[in-house]
């Protein structure tokens, strides 16, 4: 029998988990405290000042909150070297107790189940300068080519507390919030959501910002620079939607070129995915002096406006030329890490598996079904699995880097198992209405998906999310058959494959153990390579 295998490019090695030392500081960074626990958080009205030839910032956060359950000491975090310089509430001075980032602050107001409450915390200082943003986070503090101040934070996993003070835990999204930035008076300030009106202080202005939508923590940014604004309205599902734009005034003609990818983004994301989950606080991109970042609402774009990954192709595939990165996959996160946002980072996947395969969705929409194949196919080379994509809960510890390009093939595997891309869709568009502004876990999102597919995807997910091997298939071709079997597998994995005898598709059905499949002389059996598997020919 003539034999050609397809093989998938996989890296497999043995699953384990390294050992790490975990401090009290990571569990009160990363664990629902006790003095977290009984309160939920509904409104921040974040006030700061930024004076950019110190690189040192002064301000404020009230935070509103609904009493779950009686306490009367509540957790606030702020990272050094910022220092909380005072806390209200009602006017009235709390004193309160300072463990490294976590800050427990004694109430004396007597906390009531189901009473609205507010508190107001000062603070101020040089805040953590960022070394490589976005990923070590921080302030970043640069200069335009006229020597004017740009500067922008960030600061995902870090934490939000790492330049201001709040309940610094993913699983608690604020309901609404709004942002008032003082800055330099020729530079503009832009945060989240909507601008509502501009203060003229004289040597300095200040920019007030509304978000009428829940937004996660690390969403939130502040960005000052010598900006101009142009914008264009999208005539979306849910009706009008207002876009706007804020760039170096260098580079205004470059963005409206290059941002004319925009609209492209939001007819491929609202078709599979459902309408952008923000219309009340419109769309923003907003150049910065870092690559890029997620920032809900108000998207950061740093990529040089140029198509790629600052002018590479990810994938290898000449595919990944065709748009640009920074917009598609940070506007990507806009449904799959703000609309649904994780509850731990442990389950990080959940953001940057969905969000790297928005990019493929992408190409499928506007270049055909064999952009997008070959170009997730193509990121694979990059997988290392080193360690699981879900990490240890409790901690702020995210899962292995592969959550994306292994995240990725996960998802294109899925949707070749329901051979029906309107179910796939079904399914995406599902998730952003079932889970819409909510915080998740990632069993919620697997149960979803079984539940809508009709398939118990539990081995399937256990495979690819907390385990490091790849499925190999292991074959033993005879004259007019083929024996064949799964190896590096978790228990109870039976994932089918298509294979294609002479161009026509059939399944196979592997499981641990040896099955025989017969076919014609002299056909030749290929399997499809959009699935995440490892080939194993063996005499």
């Amino acid at each position: 029998m003539k034999r050609h295998f397809c093989l998938v490019i996989a890296i497999c090695c043995t699953s384990f988990v390294s050992a790490q030392e975990f401090t009290r500081q990571d569990s009160l960074r990363g664990s629902i405290t006790p003095e977290r626990a009984w309160w939920d958080l509904t409104y921040y009205n974040l006030d700061i000042a930024v004076e950019p030839d110190k690189k040192f910032i002064s301000g404020s956060t009230t935070v509103g909150y609904t009493v779950l359950s009686p306490h009367q000491v509540l957790q606030i975090d702020l990272q050094p070297p910022l220092v909380i310089d005072k806390v209200e509430q009602d006017g009235k001075p709390l004193k309160f107790i300072s463990e490294g980032n976590a800050h427990f602050i004694s109430l004396k107001k007597k906390q009531k189940k189901g009473a609205k409450e507010q508190l107001k915390v000062y603070y101020s200082g040089t805040p953590q300068e960022a070394k490589r943003a976005p990923w070590d986070g921080g302030f970043s503090w640069a200069k335009d080519s006229n020597g004017k101040h740009f500067l922008a934070t960030s600061c995902q996993g870090l934490g939000a507390s790492v330049w201001w003070p709040n309940k610094d835990h993913m699983y608690d999204e604020v309901e609404r919030m709004d942002m008032s930035i003082t800055c330099p008076s020729d530079l503009v300030g832009v945060g989240n959501g909507r601008l509502l009106n501009v203060e003229d202080n004289g040597t300095t202005k200040t920019y007030h910002w509304q978000v009428l939508n829940p937004i996660n923590n690390y969403g939130v940014n502040v960005n000052i620079g010598d900006y101009v604004n142009f914008g264009e309205t999208y005539e979306g599902e849910n009706g009008p939607l207002d876009i706007q734009y804020y760039v170096l005034k260098e580079n205004e003609e470059k963005a409206k070129s290059q941002f004319s990818q925009t609209s492209m983004m939001m007819r491929a994301f609202e078709h599979w995915f459902g309408p952008y989950p923000f219309y009340k606080d419109s769309f923003k991109i907003v150049e910065v002096p870092y690559l890029g970042m997620e920032h809900q609402s108000s998207i950061t774009y740093g990529n040089n406006y140029t198509n790629g990954y600052m002018g590479r192709d990810l994938s290898g595939s000449g595919w990944g030329m065709l748009f640009d990165y920074i917009i598609i996959h940070e506007a990507g996160h806009e449904w799959f890490a703000n609309n649904i946002t994780y509850k731990d980072i442990a389950d990080m996947w959940v953001h940057e598996g969905f969000t790297m395969y928005s990019e493929v969705l992408y190409l499928d929409y506007h270049f055909g079904t064999k952009a997008g194949n070959e170009y997730v196919q193509g990121v694979r080379s990059s997988i290392q699995n080193d360690r699981p994509l879900i990490g240890p809960y409790g901690l702020n510890k995210r899962g292995s880097s592969d959550m994306y390009r292994k995240g990725a093939n996960m998802l294109h595997t899925l949707r070749q198992l329901l051979e029906d891309d309107e179910k796939f869709r079904s399914v995406l568009r599902g998730l952003n209405k079932e889970f819409y502004h909510q915080t998740v876990t990632s069993k919620e999102i697997e149960d979803y998906i079984s539940l809508q597919t009709k398939i118990d995807l539990t081995a399937f997910f256990n495979q690819y999310l907390r385990s490091t091997m790849i499925p190999t298939l292991e074959l033993q071709a005879g004259e007019d058959s083929v024996r064949y079997r799964y190896t590096d597998i978790v228990e109870d994995f039976d994932m089918p494959v298509r294979v294609f005898v002479d161009g026509e598709a059939h399944w196979l059905y592997p499981t641990s153990e040896f099955k025989t499949k017969k076919f014609p002389k002299g056909e030749t059996l290929e399997f499809d390579p959009n699935f995440y598997i490892n080939i194993d020919a063996v005499d």
